[in-house]
This record gives C-alpha cells, structure tokens and sequence, in this order.
C-alpha cells in the first residue's frame, strides 16, 4: 500500500509480529493513514485510551465485559475479606487529555477475540497489508530507509521487505532485562461459581506465601482466569497432573470436599496484575504518538530517542507479600479508599502514570496553524 501523497516523510512501516501489540499499533497507524505491513484478557486503565482511539473500546466492552471490583483476602478457611475498592464508582466517566471521556475500568475480552477483531479493522477497514508464515531473519538499514529479510513458508524462500521503519524487539536484537521470581507461575481458565456460592468480586487476591492466587472474572457466564503459583523447574504434563491438586487451595468449597470443575486450561508463566499487555498497549500508543508526529510534519525523528528514554524509565516493582495488611501502606490506603471516593480516584489513576504524551512534542508552529 503505497502512500498518494509523496512529500510525506513516511512511505511504509514494517511491523513485525502481529500480536496484540503489533496490531493495535498497526491499526492506529493505519486509521491515522499510514501504511503498514504487520506480521491476555484484562487491560488495565492506562491502555483503554489506545482502544477508544483505535475505535475498539466500545467493541471490546460488548463482546467482553468491565471489572468494576477488586479485593485482597485472607489465606484462612474462609477467605476472610481485607481490602478492596469497586472502580465503577469513579472510573466510568474520567477526562483523558487528548482523548476525552473515558470508561476507565479494567476490560476484559479474550486475547485471541481481540486479536480477531483488530485483525479485521487492520486488513478489511483500513487496507493494511499481513504476511502469514513470513519469519524475519536478518534487519538492516541503508540509505534508502530499513529492511527485513524474511523467510516465507517453509524456509526455501526468502525475500527482502522495504519500509522507512521497523518496529519490533526480538527481530532487532533487544534485551527484556529485568527481575524474574523464583517461583513458576500458572493461569488456568476453570468455570467456577466464586460470585454465586461465596459472593466473591470479579478479581480476587488471595496473600499467602506458599497458596497465593488471584481469581479473575473472564466471561458473563461464569469463566475465571485461576492464577496460582507452582513448583519450579517441571514439565508441561507434570504442571497438567497436579492442576486438580494444585486448584483445589484456590476454590473453598474443595477444601472439605470434591467439586467437579470443567477447566479450559493451559499451564503458562503468568503475571497477576503487573501491566503485562496493558504496558504493551500504552508502549505502542506512545510510539503511534511519535510516528504520526512525524507523518504529520510535527516533530522530527529525534522524538524516537526520547520514546526509548521516556519507556525505559517507567518501571513497576513489588515487594514480597507477608503480613500484607498489617506493614503495607497499599493495604491502608484501600481501606481509606472504601469511604472516600475522591481518594479512590486518585489510587485508581496511579496506573495511569505510565503514560506518556508526545504530543507535547510537537513543533509549536505547526500546533497553531492547526
């Protein structure tokens, strides 16, 4: 897809990876139009203004759902209630500077839906252009702008694809550094009737240093995403053996007796609310920002730099839970927060710090002739 108007400083952007990341990228880009040639289920706040801008928030929310409330329970016979807040009190409705109105709350669609539904904006609405089988072996750059060299099905075919940019990590050599726990991580997909039977919210942390477990409301109809940690260092079909041993902590009923669960499952390291994909969307959304600056004659290629330096300082630590409630101040501060709705807001809209806005980038001169 070649670009009508030729003074633009971008002909074509080569993302590689059509994940939800590359993705939404792409359909940003594309709804902006710029060309492109692309190859979880809960999103926190901070990516939702990525799909109202992408004009998929409304489409997520009426296949998927919202999580209004949230909690932290005790690791006791009864899961005793700590701390939590319910964000449809202050989330619904909340201004986003250079977006407008936002519904705030967690969104919850599963990935490959999302993936589906972005995948057809990106293809059949705005003319993008995605190469199935086409695996990158080698990226360069020269005079004429940055290329991919690809293998394409089974590997007795290569080709070279041109574009001005190309967006990806692993492709271009970059390291992930960061801290990995010690301990392995499963999620599992159990149809479950925490709500029903024990009137529990939509997600639910459970503190424990050995049991601990989140459950997460997937579905309208019933589906949890069951978070738990397990023994390191084991294989696929062992993780697969324990599960029904393993689960039983996380559903109380099962702990005086057996309960039949039908699980749709999969053993997979996990993160339990640490902006996973939602730092993902927010990292794209910036990167659109800076692209479309320079598509648009507002900002020069400098603004790249300063994106690698403005993502590379937003980070997200934890400590170690024990005692939780007692030591830690997150815990106090829920508690406050359950009885004073300006002061929940403002816990609700920490996340929203990882952002970033380019824009303010942007040539000074050109912003008033626009």
């Amino acid at each position: 897809m070649s670009d009508p108007i030729p003074t633009r400083p971008i002909s074509k952007i080569i993302i590689v990876g059509a994940g939800p990341s590359g993705l939404l990228l792409a359909l940003l880009l594309a709804k902006h139009g710029i060309p492109v040639h692309p190859r979880a289920a809960h999103y926190g706040a901070p990516a939702i203004p990525e799909f109202v801008r992408a004009g998929m928030a409304d489409r997520i929310r009426e296949r998927g759902m919202v999580l209004d409330t949230m909690c932290w329970r005790s690791s006791d016979e009864g899961n005793e209630y700590m701390a939590g807040f319910d964000a449809g009190r202050v989330l619904r409705r909340v201004h986003v500077d250079g977006v407008g109105e936002v519904d705030l709350r967690t969104h919850c669609l599963a990935l490959q839906d999302l993936d589906r539904l972005m995948l057809d904006e990106v293809v059949e609405r705005y003319g993008g252009v995605v190469e199935w089988e086409h695996r990158v072996v080698e990226v360069g750059q020269d005079g004429k702008g940055a290329w991919c060299e690809v293998e394409v099905g089974n590997g007795k075919e290569r080709k070279v694809v041109r574009g001005d940019y190309v967006v990806g990590r692993l492709c271009l050599g970059m390291m992930f550094p960061g801290f990995t726990w010690d301990e392995q991580i499963i999620a599992t997909n159990t149809y479950y009737d925490f709500d029903g039977k024990f009137g529990w919210q939509d997600a639910n942390f459970i503190i424990h240093p050995e049991h601990f477990f989140v459950a997460a409301r997937l579905t309208r109809d019933g589906l949890y995403r069951i978070t738990y940690g397990e023994t390191p260092g084991l294989i696929c079909e062992e993780y697969l053996a324990r599960q029904p041993g393993s689960l039983r902590p996380s559903c109380p009923a099962t702990r005086s007796q057996t309960t039949t669960k039908s699980p749709i499952s999969r053993p997979t390291a996990c993160t339990s609310g640490g902006l996973g994909i939602t730092g993902g969307f927010v990292d794209v959304g910036g990167l659109y920002d800076c692209l479309a600056g320079i598509w648009d004659g507002k900002v020069d290629e400098y603004i790249l730099d300063l994106y690698s330096e403005e993502r590379t300082e937003k980070r997200v630590s934890d400590k170690d839970p024990k005692t939780r409630f007692e030591r830690d101040q997150f815990m106090q501060d829920l508690m406050r927060a359950e009885t004073d709705d300006v002061y929940l807001k403002e816990l609700l809209m920490m996340p929203m710090e990882v952002r970033y806005d380019f824009t303010q980038h942007y040539k000074e001169a050109v912003r008033e002739v626009d």
